[in-house]
C-alpha cells in the first residue's frame, strides 16, 4: 500500500488544522502554560524551556521546544549524571502527564511539527534508520501519532518504526482524529511512558549495539555522523 501523503487533506487541511489547533491551545490554556513555567522555575530553575534539535519534514533540522523536565546536576568531571538522577518527583509528573510538551503548539504553529505524525526523533537516532525507516520523514513529526497510542516508550524500535511507516499509508482525517481522542485518554491514564524499568527511552543506536545489531566500529561512525549533522551549514 502507497503513502497516502499527497491527497488533498495532507497536503493543505492537514496544516490549517494544525494552524487552528495549535491557535487554540494556546490561547485557552494560556494559564496552564503560565502555571507549569512557574512551577518548572521554582523547582529547576533557569532555563525553563529544554531546546534540542530534531530532524523534520525532509529531515530538516529544528528546534524542538518543551518545558524542562531534568535538573542540570553534573559529576565531578562536569558531565551530566544519568537521567534516573536528574529526575524528581515533579519531572516524573510532566512527563507522565505529558504537560512538558505544551511549547510543542508552537512548533506546530511554525510548520516544524504537525498535531499528528511520527514523534521526532534525536538526530542520532535517525543517522541509525535504514533507508525505509527513514521515510518516516516524509511528513511533518508529530505531537503525538500511530506509535504513540500502540506502545509509545514500551515498544521496540523495530515496532515502533513500523508503525510510523504504517500511518504514512492511512493519513486522514478520521485517523488523525482517532488518534487524538486516544491520546487524550492514554495521557489521562499516564500510559506507555516507561520503557522496560528505564527512566527515558533508549536511543537506537545504543539498542542496536546492545542487541548485537550492529558492531562498535558502525556505532562510532554513527554517532560521529549525528555530530556532523548538528553542525552549522
Amino acid at each position: 500500500m502507497k503513502e497516502n501523503i499527497d491527497g488533498i487533506y495532507c497536503r493543505y487541511i492537514k496544516r490549517i488544522l494544525d494552524i487552528f489547533c495549535a491557535l487554540t491551545a494556546m490561547i485557552v490554556f494560556c494559564w496552564l502554560y503560565a502555571v507549569v513555567a512557574l512551577l518548572v522555575r521554582v523547582k529547576l530553575g533557569k532555563p525553563v524551556i529544554f531546546k534540542q534539535q530534531r530532524p523534520g519534514k525532509g529531515e530538516k533540522i529544528f528546534t524542538l521546544y518543551k518545558f524542562r523536565t531534568m535538573t542540570n546536576e553534573v559529576d565531578d568531571h562536569g558531565r551530566l549524571l544519568p537521567d534516573d538522577v536528574r529526575l524528581i518527583k515533579f519531572d516524573d509528573i510532566l512527563r507522565s502527564t505529558s504537560l512538558d510538551e505544551l511549547p510543542e503548539a508552537w512548533n506546530i504553529l511554525k510548520g516544524d511539527m504537525s498535531v499528528i505524525g511520527p514523534r521526532p526523533q534525536l538526530v542520532r537516532d535517525m543517522v541509525f534508520m535504514t533507508p525505509e525507516q527513514r521515510r518516516r520523514h516524509l511528513v511533518r513529526p508529530g505531537l503525538s501519532g500511530w506509535a504513540q497510542i500502540n506502545g509509545r516508550n514500551c515498544l521496540a524500535w523495530e515496532d515502533k518504526l513500523n508503525y510510523d511507516l504504517e500511518y504514512l499509508k492511512k493519513i486522514s482525517f478520521g485517523e488523525d482524529f482517532k488518534i487524538v481522542c486516544i491520546t487524550v485518554v492514554k495521557a489521562i491514564k499516564s500510559e506507555s511512558i516507561s520503557y522496560e524499568g528505564m527512566t527515558t527511552a533508549e536511543d537506537l543506536g545504543d539498542y542496536l549495539l546492545r542487541t548485537g545489531k550492529i558492531n562498535q566500529s558502525l556505532y562510532d561512525f554513527k554517532q560521529q555522523e549525528s555530530t556532523l549533522q548538528l553542525s552549522p551549514r
